[in-house]
């Protein structure tokens, strides 16, 4: 009996002493979990860092003035142009994940939602809804603008569409390649309205990337190919906005629509140069189309080519290193300025009432100059004056459309 009292005394210590080495692995753990809160946003993670989940958020309060009567009446407003919480994380060390609704213009959109899964090596595979990887400036955080709204060369770009992507390499040269539902020139889409699926292919590379380099210079190409297939309920083309964000260009709509019906070839060689307080981002692209349209008593078939470039210059009065990202400097002070054109291939216009655009509504060229400054008075703070001009050639009743002149200014909260 003593034996049997001696080792139920054993059991019970060593079960206690198992569930007090059991509590204090626990306490440990739950004083090594961190739950953070700043100025870069929310954040718990797990004990060894591999579970996390982080809380940020976007705010672009704008507001835009068109001197001289240059765009419709209404035009001038405010708005409130993105309102974006993000939801973003980690599951374990090989995954990451973010899910990013937007609230601007009083709609909602799910503008983000993605996996990431890192493979070893360099190598990682993205799946879900993301930005294309074409468009140097749409490829730039919403929180980096320098000029409120984006160029011309961004409208012929797609934005964000359904797919899945690999991307490898590292800072020196870096490639990403995917395969995509396929979206309208500058827009983003949550489904395929064709069938047909279109490819996406980047190289960038940043030849003298070093840690003690004094300037940052990355260069790369860029293209998309695929069928679009269009109908006269969804002709998968879409116009193109000034920086006004007002369309000046549009394919003719009504009974007998312009519809795509063919290949699209997008091509965009891109780059980027900061030393110092300066910078320079440039950027080109040309869209091949093939269209058709077809009335009582005529079919026209036909492959056009848009293209657009820009070039972007800032400088930083204040002395803060430019940079791709923009710093999160509190005083931070930026001179920016802008040129940019928009050239529409002129077998649009041909054919008289049969062409693929009107000229009393399309213009054929466009060409924008732009200066503005950013101040950052807090750190998440950005604050934002710009004047853009823009000339027009084409687009009215036997004339030129009226020259554009807006003025924006944005306030900027982010996390």
């Amino acid at each position: 009996m003593r034996r049997a009292a001696s080792k139920r005394a054993a059991v019970t210590a060593a079960l206690a002493a198992a569930l007090a080495t059991c509590l204090a692995v626990r306490a440990a753990a739950a004083e090594d979990a961190r739950v953070e809160a700043g100025p870069k946003g929310f954040s718990l993670a797990s004990a060894d860092g591999h579970w996390t989940l982080e809380l940020h958020g976007l705010l672009h309060f704008d507001g835009r003035t068109f001197l001289d009567d240059s765009a419709p009446e209404g035009a001038d407003e405010w708005l409130l142009r993105r309102v974006r919480p993000s939801f973003e994380g980690t599951a374990g060390e090989r995954i990451a994940f973010r899910l990013m609704p937007d609230f601007g213009g009083g709609d909602a959109q799910l503008i983000d939602a993605y996996v990431d899964v890192s493979l070893g090596g360099g190598l990682s595979l993205r799946a879900g809804k993301f930005k294309v990887p074409v468009g140097l400036e749409r490829l730039q955080s919403s929180n980096s603008l320098r000029m409120v709204e984006r160029s011309f060369v961004t409208e012929l770009l797609p934005n964000r569409d359904l797919g899945i992507a690999l991307s490898a390499g590292g800072k020196r040269l870096g490639v990403s390649a995917g395969v995509f539902n396929g979206v309208n020139d500058g827009r983003s889409g949550d489904q395929d309205d064709d069938g047909n699926q279109e490819l996406a292919v980047r190289l960038f590379a940043q030849p003298f990337a070093a840690a003690d380099s004094l300037t940052t210079f990355g260069v790369g190409l860029a293209a998309t190919w695929g069928d679009t297939d269009g109908t006269s309920a969804a002709p998968l083309l879409s116009g193109y906005r000034s920086p006004g964000q007002q369309t000046v260009f549009r394919y003719r709509g009504g009974a007998t629509p312009t519809v795509a019906a063919g290949d699209r070839l997008r091509l965009s060689p891109q780059f980027y140069w900061y030393r110092g307080p300066f910078g320079v981002l440039g950027e080109w692209a040309r869209v091949r189309q093939d269209v058709s349209r077809a009335g009582p008593g005529f079919e026209r078939r036909e492959t056009l080519e848009h293209e657009a470039w820009q070039a972007t210059a800032e400088w930083f009065v204040t002395g803060e290193d430019a940079g791709y990202r923009d710093p999160d400097s509190p005083g931070a002070v930026q001179v920016v300025a802008r040129i940019a054109q928009l050239r529409i291939d002129d077998a649009a216009f041909s054919g008289g009432a049969t062409s693929f655009a009107d000229p009393a509504d399309a213009v054929r060229r466009a060409d924008t100059w732009g200066i503005g400054v950013n101040w950052r008075p807090l750190a998440g703070v950005k604050t934002s004056l710009v004047y853009q001009h823009t000339d027009f050639d084409g687009g009215g009743a036997g004339a030129d459309r009226p020259d554009e002149k807006a003025v924006f200014l944005r306030l900027q909260q982010s996390f």
